[in-house]
């Protein structure tokens, strides 16, 4: 008896301490799955904004929302008005809450990403930094997940699987290759200015920023990753029904004013 009293002792110990690493595994495993659908949808993502598609209709069935808080800055980088909110969904669109006219809902790929290839800073035509006032872009979107079950993909339109769908927010950013042109330096030397210009033209720094997961109320967990890359070829902008989008043309370049 004594025997067996001990082996029980033993066993519990055991089975205790399992039971305690059990929780830890199950949230490796969880972190591992949602960083590998996160790497995933990344690749993607950023492959659609570097190469300007103008097709991938399926994303409708992904991206829930696109949101852009645009920011008039005088020249010194300080808001020199209130920032406008335009939303966009499959089904409205609004800015500081007022539909626009015309509606410009996201019901293509071309408008999802002609929007997530907005620069963060428009300059006015002719403008160069540090003597002009200049937009600020802060372009976030609502994404449910690309990969990952089946069950939760298109066409899939139970509510409840959906809100049930690993979902995630991420932060396009779209910058001109940065040289500091407006310094003495290079104003002094017409040649090097001419090339700091144009390298801001063509070759743009492009990072996406994904925070996850995403929650029913729109709060965010702690998981983030970082991408980035350089793209080359001129940022062209085109008009859908008067809004402005923007894609990248990697084989064609402009010579910058």
């Amino acid at each position: 008896m004594i025997e067996i009293a001990i082996s029980l002792a033993v066993i519990a110990f055991a089975m205790v301490a399992i039971i305690g690493v059990l929780p830890i595994g199950m949230n490796t495993q969880k972190d591992n799955r949602e960083e590998t659908i996160i790497n995933q949808d990344a690749v993607l993502l950023m492959e659609a904004i570097c190469s300007g598609a103008r097709g991938l209709d399926y994303l409708t069935n992904y991206v829930v929302a696109i949101t852009n808080w645009v920011t008039l800055c005088d020249p010194s980088g300080h808001p020199s008005l209130a920032t406008d909110v335009y939303g966009y969904t499959y089904t409205e669109s609004s800015c500081n809450g007022t539909p626009l006219d015309p509606p410009f809902p996201l019901t293509n790929g071309l408008r999802i990403v002609g929007l997530l290839s907005t620069p963060k800073y428009l300059l006015p035509p002719g403008g160069g930094w540090g003597n002009t006032s200049y937009l600020s872009n802060r372009v976030v979107a609502y994404v449910r997940s690309l990969s990952g079950s089946a069950s939760e993909k298109a066409p899939q339109d139970n509510k409840d699987a959906q809100d049930f769908a690993f979902s995630y927010r991420v932060t396009a950013e779209v910058v001109p290759c940065w040289t500091n042109y407006i310094d003495p330096s290079w104003i002094q030397s017409p040649a090097d200015l001419a090339v700091a210009k144009n390298l801001q033209a063509n070759l743009h720094d492009v990072r996406l920023l994904f925070r996850w997961p995403l929650r029913s109320r729109g709060q965010l967990g702690t998981g983030s990753q970082s991408y980035r890359t350089l793209v080359g070829g001129r940022l062209a902008q085109i008009n859908d029904i008067g809004y402005p989008l923007f894609f990248f043309e990697a084989r064609n370049y402009t010579n910058a004013p």
